[in-house]
């Protein structure tokens, strides 16, 4: 860009509202169209393929396993150094981030029509290797967007590229998900799946405009396996070597497991409760898509104004209560007015929270290490939440109800709470941060 194009768009930047210059910078909007790519392989296994799976009369404990298949979205640190370190062929040259956005945007968009055509009702097994091969690819297209996005961001820019990409996450797992619905009572399933496969271009189009991000850091040349072994451990012991490092990770941990509990089982809720194709479209992803974007606003606000700490402690308290909304739900039944008023706080508590702990783990990085430690701390905050819904939450529920369920995800989000409200007061949650908190 020349100096005068530079100085239009300086121009142009300069006439809108103080508080609204920050989201139209050139790395902030990058960080919301690879939001967007972020979000629609973990839609399309999430609440899509729960309805698929409800709608072909698949049992609730075998629809409620196909959590598991997101475990690869928990477990992706552990090829995340791969992709932090290994220099593909060829298409290389293009630099290390942009070379694996495009490759593994190539692979999901395979995966996506793989799973768009094997049938639930011919064979569940081929379902469930197709759900786990878009899992394994979504959660790798997840690694090199995280540390694009984290590279490409500067330290004052974390707070704003959060909410950002949490508005892309969103409006893209939305928008793949309204239009799944709409076009499979249509077109059927499969014509549905594959025409989602376009929610990839927006990431590959960021590395075409945005280039190799500025701070990224070149990996070391390994020389021998014992090097290649040290290099492959070094993001985890750098790391651990931090003051208060273990109680951080315990708090990453389990700050999340009511959360997931709760919203990875809420399409089996909508569905006993009779809630229609249209009216799921319109209040769970079209409502409560307009107060995930408020609470993203919110949170952005509070960010500024209260602080990293303190706007983490207070979303992590909203999302908390937000799971008592639909215990309530369940109890009062099929109301259009009730679904709205659950969706809606739980939505807006999530843009919240979307902006201020995603800003928090991606402060926590260091520069060196981008991809493997967010890997790690992402794969981590929902690991156990993943991992209890995919094995007792479908029995749970039905032992239970949904009533008693939902109480139990309310009580299972305050540990972690109040957790982080002792890593304030000790102080541990300024010490452990990492580079990409600092300024160059």
């Amino acid at each position: 860009m020349s100096r005068a194009e530079i100085r239009v768009v300086d121009g142009w930047r300069s006439r809108l509202p103080q508080s609204v210059r920050p989201y139209v910078e050139a790395a902030p909007l990058a960080a919301f169209f690879l939001g967007i790519s972020s979000s629609f392989p973990y839609a399309l296994i999430g609440a899509t393929l729960t309805t698929r799976l409800a709608q072909d009369g698949i049992s609730k404990s075998a629809v409620t396993a196909f959590a598991l298949t997101f475990l690869a979205y928990n477990f992706k640190f552990l090829w995340a150094p791969i992709v932090d370190n290994v220099k593909l062929p060829v298409i290389g040259r293009f630099g290390q981030r942009r070379s694996w956005l495009w490759v593994i945007s190539l692979l999901v968009v395979l995966a996506v029509s793989f799973l768009g055509v094997a049938d639930p009702n011919q064979a569940l097994l081929t379902v469930a290797i197709a759900a786990i091969t878009l899992g394994i690819c979504g959660a790798t297209l997840d690694i090199i967007i995280d540390a694009y996005r984290i590279e490409l961001l500067e330290p004052y820019q974390l707070g704003t590229g959060s909410g950002m990409s949490q508005y892309g996450w969103r409006i893209g797992a939305a928008t793949t998900g309204a239009v799944a619905l709409i076009i499979a009572s249509r077109f059927g399933w499969s014509i549905a799946y594959i025409s989602c496969a376009i929610f990839a271009l927006p990431a590959i189009l960021v590395g075409v405009f945005m280039g190799e991000p500025k701070r990224h850091i070149e990996p070391v040349a390994t020389k021998g396996l014992l090097h290649a072994l040290i290099e492959y451990f070094s993001p985890l012991v750098e790391f651990i070597r931090r003051q208060g490092a273990w109680l951080v990770l315990s708090f990453v941990l389990i700050h999340k497991i009511g959360d997931t509990l709760a919203n990875l089982t809420l399409r089996l809720l909508f569905d006993d409760l009779g809630f229609s194709n249209e009216e799921i479209a319109f209040y769970d992803v079209g409502f409560g898509f307009v107060a995930f974007l408020v609470g993203i606003f919110v949170g952005g606000i509070m960010y500024v104004r209260m602080g990293l700490k303190h706007s983490v402690l207070v979303s992590l308290i909203l999302m908390a209560v937000s799971n008592f909304s639909f215990a309530a739900l369940a109890f009062v039944g099929h109301t259009n007015i009730g679904m709205a008023a659950a969706v809606g706080f739980e939505n807006f508590a999530s843009g919240i929270g979307g902006v201020t702990v995603v800003a928090y783990l991606s402060a926590l990085c260091n520069l060196r290490f981008t991809a493997t430690q967010y890997a790690l701390l992402s794969a981590l905050a929902s690991i156990a939440g993943r991992f209890l819904t995919g094995t007792t939450a479908g029995g749970l529920i039905e032992s239970m109800g949904y009533v008693n369920y939902y109480l139990l995800t309310t009580f299972l989000a305050f540990p972690g709470v109040l957790l982080f409200w002792y890593m304030i007061r000790s102080g541990l949650a300024d010490v452990s941060l990492g580079g990409a908190a600092r300024e160059e």
